[in-house]
């Protein structure tokens, strides 16, 4: 008999936009929980990131928001509000990554919420915190990739600092906050009581900093930006082969600098008193670089690649976006996900990376439609009757379910 889903019987209010909230809600919703997603009457401004549409909504937008209802909600109107109060009264977990106070001062305040919902999970995600005197500037993922520090690291050596290929400062916001979240949960199934949490997307690119920041604690030194490379480990960087291709070469042991030699046949190398230990490579990692450089040119990239691989040395190309859809791993993982909507729509997605062998994930659902689920979250939820929802839809408290 197949197990429900992890988190089956969570319900989980998603009031979040575009990126770092959805993402961190998509987890939960991948892994079983019931996550109802509010939005403003005009939807999540993630609906219209530009280049990429399916039928009215942004292929970003559905990236990041399967597994999900959609209950559209006005805010600004006192039934909108109410409404709100409601749902967050019936739910275990309301996650918001509005700027600090937004809530407040629409009478959604966290402690007032919690002292009517003692056992409610409210996970707050915002630039720089509650609290703090960078508190109500705004943020977006690469105003807190600099801050960090995280761009100064990134760049080639010398050259302008670059922001990181993917949005890790609102990726890393968004799992902190699931992993917080199912934190908290399990206190609470200890203790009965909910929790109030405060994740900054600044604070988590900071955390991420881990033994780069030590170093330059303990020594006073900053790192300086890596390119292409590793600061504590001279073999472990990219390489370019005789045919123009990009692949990275991950030496980190002594038997991996051995077969490393074998494979591109210089027995000079060991020999050379500037290589002959790891610390003297570290040392000497400059005029390394410039022979290894060299010596790759001889040959094809897949040609290196094979070679070494056959020695046991950690090595692969580097893989355009074409290549990683299509790579057989990927593919035998089920980590690109066929999405297929009641009414046609269709799209390829990034799949759920966790894996639990006695709870297979369910078949993952199209993100839903700006407000197609409203008319039944609030009649299975909240116990409204047809004319009572259709008042809501007349004074525009909801948007009418499309």
């Amino acid at each position: 008999m197949t197990s429900p889903p992890l988190l089956a019987g969570l319900r989980v209010l998603d009031m979040t936009q575009v990126l770092s909230g959805p993402f961190g809600a998509q987890i939960l919703a991948d892994l079983g929980a019931d996550v109802i997603k509010l939005e403003p009457p005009h939807g999540d401004l993630a609906r219209n990131m530009q280049p990429h549409f399916i039928g009215d909504d942004s292929v970003y937008f559905i990236a990041l928001n399967r597994n999900k209802l959609s209950v559209a909600v006005d805010l600004k109107t006192p039934a909108g509000v109410e409404l709100v109060r409601r749902l967050m009264a019936r739910c275990d977990v309301v996650v918001e990554n509005n700027r600090p106070g937004v809530l407040d001062r629409l009478g959604l305040k966290a402690a007032d919420i919690r002292k009517e919902n003692p056992r409610l999970v409210w996970c707050a995600i915002s630039g720089f915190g509650q609290d703090g005197p960078y508190r109500d500037k705004p943020a977006y993922d690469m105003i807190v990739q600099a801050l960090s520090g995280g761009m100064s690291l990134t760049g080639e050596p010398g050259g302008r600092p670059v922001r990181a290929g993917i949005p890790i400062g609102d990726l890393a916001a968004g799992m902190y906050a699931a992993i917080a979240i199912l934190a908290a949960l399990n206190r609470r199934h200890v203790t009965g009581q909910g929790e109030t949490i405060d994740i900054s997307m600044l604070d988590c690119q900071a955390a991420m900093l881990t033994y780069q920041a030590a170093y330059f604690l303990h020594s006073g030194k900053g790192p300086g930006r890596q390119g292409s490379g590793h600061d504590s480990i001279p073999v472990y960087r990219a390489f370019t082969g005789g045919d123009g291709q990009d692949f990275v070469i991950c030496a980190l042991t002594e038997a991996n600098w051995l077969s490393l030699c074998r494979v591109l046949g210089e027995p000079a190398l060991l020999s050379d008193p500037r290589f002959a230990t790891a610390r003297d490579r570290y040392h000497n990692r400059l005029p390394l670089w410039a022979h290894l450089e060299e010596a790759f040119k001889a040959r094809p990239a897949a040609d290196w690649v094979a070679r070494l691989a056959a020695e046991s040395v950690p090595v692969a190309v580097v893989n355009t976006l074409d290549q990683v859809v299509a790579d057989p791993q990927i593919r035998h993982r089920g980590m690109v996900t066929e999405l297929a909507a009641p009414d046609g729509r269709q799209a390829r997605v990034m799949g759920n990376p966790m894996k639990f062998a006695d709870a297979p994930a369910a078949a993952a659902r199209f993100a839903p439609r700006l407000g197609e689920d409203t008319a039944d979250v609030l009649r299975d939820l909240l116990g409204l009757s047809a004319d009572e929802i259709a008042e809501l839809e007349r004074t525009q408290a909801v948007k009418p379910t499309s």
